[in-house]
Formats: structure tokens, C-alpha cells, sequence
């Protein structure tokens, strides 16, 4: 990770209130989990420079790590829209990977055209556990998609994520991770040094995090 593009990118979601930190008065994930973080990168694209910045950011991230690729795909719903940006900058096709299959219709859990052997770089808008963005990644490899690796705005840098990805074996980049965010809003007075020891509490273990509220 890029530290000045970390920092830059954490800057960025703070001032425009893309990551929103409540300790007080914690958000609940959809598994249930308690956090005291929100993160809403779709904000970004209201922005055309942050818009741009984080494009741009992508884009330079491939060519370094991974060189060409044959198509870009994006993780519904979040990695789309900025999936479509880098393969425009690119000039590769794209495609995304639905959750699930439609009940209708084609029935079709990727859409667009997929070809076998090409390879992909998927994008996604965050990382929290990884599940969701390897169920994507697992779709394109079973139609025969060399997945090179996976590109995402933000990740919360949970242990378990780090190991369904080396178990996926697949290489994951990041432009800002948890730990440089809240060093930053600690930095940028969003929040005070009692607030930061609580939320390095959270990226600690957060199951246990949330018992204690």
C-alpha cells in the first residue's frame, strides 16, 4: 500500500463523510456485528475530483502490480460504477458479478460478456470480511476467468478477511485500510485520543467489541 495514496484516500472519505465513526452510538452490520464505523465509498462518486483521484489511483495500481488485463469486473453494487470507470480508462471491457443469480429472466449471476482464459482484475468499493468480493471472484474463475487480483477503496483489516484471501489465493490492494483512517481522523480532530483507543479495541477483536455496550 502506498502510504501518501493512503492517507490521501482516508483524508478524502473523512472530509466528504463517506466513513462516519460513532462509538457511542455504533452501527449494526447486516450480520449483526456492532461497529463503530460506517462506510459509504458510493459517496465518493458525487465528487469528480475524489472520483478521479480514486480512478486514477486504480488504474496506476494495475499497470504496476498486474500489467494488462483483458477485462475489469466489478462486485455489485458498490464496485461497479467504479469498476466501468477503470475499464473506460483502460479501454477494457467490464462485467459484474450479481450477490446471487437473478430468479428471472437469463438467470445470469455475471453480467456481461465473459470469455474463457481471459484475465480480469475485479474491483469492489470495500473489504470487510471478504466473503462477499471472493464469492464474486469464485463466479469468474468458474466460468474460466484468470483473476489477477482484487482492487477495493478501503478494508477494515480483519484478520479473517487476510485469510479468506490467501486461502482464495487471491492477491488483494487496497488505497486506505482502518488503521490509517483512524490515525487520520485523530490527526484531522474527527475524533479524540479516548475515541482512538476504543476503536483499535474494535479492529481488535470486534465480536467482543460490541458485549460491552
Amino acid at each position: 500500500m502506498n502510504n501518501e495514496i493512503a492517507l490521501k484516500t482516508a483524508s478524502y472519505l473523512l472530509d466528504i463523510k463517506a466513513v462516519k465513526l460513532n462509538i457511542e452510538t455504533p452501527f449494526t452490520w447486516a450480520s449483526g456485528l456492532k461497529s463503530p464505523i460506517y462506510c459509504d465509498n458510493r459517496v465518493t462518486l458525487s465528487y469528480h475530483i475524489i472520483r478521479t483521484y480514486i480512478r486514477e489511483s486504480f488504474v496506476n495500481i494495475i499497470l504496476d502490480k498486474f500489467g494488462s488485463v483483458d477485462m475489469i469486473a466489478g462486485v455489485a453494487t458498490g464496485g461497479i460504477p467504479q469498476g466501468i470507470l477503470v475499464a473506460q480508462n483502460l479501454g477494457v471491457p467490464f462485467s459484474y458479478v450479481r450477490a446471487s443469480a437473478k430468479s428471472h429472466g437469463l438467470t445470469n449471476k455475471i453480467e456481461g460478456i465473459v470469455h474463457e482464459g481471459q484475465s480480469a482484475v475485479v474491483i469492489e468499493d470495500l473489504v470487510s470480511t471478504g466473503k462477499s468480493s471472493l464469492n464474486a471472484v469464485k463466479a469468474l474463475r468458474d466460468k474460466g476467468c484468470n483473476i489477477k487480483g482484487m482492487l477495493a477503496i478501503f478494508t477494515y483489516g480483519l484478520d479473517i478477511a487476510k485469510e479468506n484471501f490467501e486461502k482464495a489465493n487471491c492477491p488483494l490492494f487496497t488505497l486506505t485500510n482502518y488503521d490509517i483512517l483512524i490515525k487520520k481522523a485523530l490527526e484531522e480532530d474527527y475524533i479524540n485520543s479516548n475515541d482512538l483507543q476504543s476503536l483499535i479495541k474494535w479492529r481488535e477483536n470486534p465480536a467482543e467489541w460490541g458485549k460491552n455496550l
